[in-house]
């Protein structure tokens, strides 16, 4: 399984932005998440999915600002950011869970990663 995360880029504070991942594949049953990485600081839990939709959740810095969604059918999973703080600056990653039936925020929980995106946010 493959993943691709495409959309980072550069705006200023208060600005949007918004990453998608394409997964390589159909899958049966999974979580997708979103992580990022900050220079010097672990990578940390944004927002997950499982795969209907029916669920998602949120780290409490995001919660408000981020959204996540997804399209089955397309196999894509996409994180709308508004708001957008200079703290939010961080390398962002996408990441599927095969064997998920909750959310997991820890990221080694997952099994598949995307190479990463940079996002960085302008004060």
């Amino acid at each position: 399984v493959e993943l691709a995360e495409y959309g980072g880029g550069l705006v200023t504070a208060g600005g949007s932005l918004s990453l998608s991942c394409g997964v390589s594949r159909s899958l049966t049953s999974y979580v997708m998440g979103w992580f990022r990485q900050a220079p010097g600081k672990e990578r940390e839990f944004v927002a997950g999915m499982t795969l209907n939709g029916g669920r998602t959740s949120y780290a409490d810095p995001v919660k408000g600002r981020f959204t996540i969604s997804r399209d089955s059918a397309k196999n894509t999973a996409n994180l709308q950011m508004n708001s957008l703080k200079p703290e939010d600056t961080a390398v962002y990653y996408c990441a599927v869970d095969l064997s998920a039936h909750i959310i997991e925020t820890r990221a080694s929980e997952y099994d598949y990663w995307g190479q990463g995106t940079q996002v960085t946010v302008s004060s």
